[in-house]
C-alpha cells in the first residue's frame, strides 16, 4: 500500500513540475555592490526574514510570480534592458537552495539586483 501511495505522489509532482516547467525562468543577480550580496526573504518585503544571501553572478530560477501584475514569461522575448525596466522596482519568487543540500525552497528578491540570463 505504501509503494502506491509514493508512485501516486511522484505522478501527481510529475504532472505538476511538466504543467509549471515554463514557468521557471533563469535570472542572475547583479549590479550588488562590491563585499555585498543580495538577499533572498520570506516575503516580498525588506523587514522579512532572510532565507539567504547571493553575490554577483548567482543564478535563481524565478517561479513566474511577481508583485504589480509582472509576468516575467511575457518579457522574456524583449530585450535584456526592457525586461529590467519591466521588474526593476518589484519583488519576484525564486526558487533556490538556501542550505546547498539540494532542499529548495521559495523566497522572493527584490528585482533591481537582478538580469536575464
Amino acid at each position: 500500500m505504501k509503494i502506491k501511495t509514493v508512485i501516486a505522489a511522484l505522478a501527481a509532482l510529475a504532472a505538476t513540475s511538466a504543467a509549471n516547467a515554463s514557468a521557471f525562468i533563469a535570472w542572475e543577480v547583479t549590479d550588488v555592490s562590491r563585499g555585498d550580496v543580495l538577499n533572498v526573504r520570506k516575503y516580498p518585503s525588506v523587514k522579512s526574514q532572510i532565507q539567504s544571501a547571493y553575490p554577483n553572478g548567482t543564478v535563481l530560477s524565478l517561479t513566474g510570480r511577481c508583485k504589480y501584475g509582472v509576468v516575467p514569461r511575457d518579457l522574456v522575448r524583449l530585450p535584456e534592458a526592457e525586461q529590467r525596466a519591466a521588474v526593476r522596482h518589484t519583488w519576484c519568487e525564486v526558487w533556490h537552495d538556501p542550505a546547498g543540500s539540494d532542499e529548495f525552497v521559495r523566497g522572493w528578491v527584490y528585482m533591481k539586483y537582478m538580469k536575464p540570463h
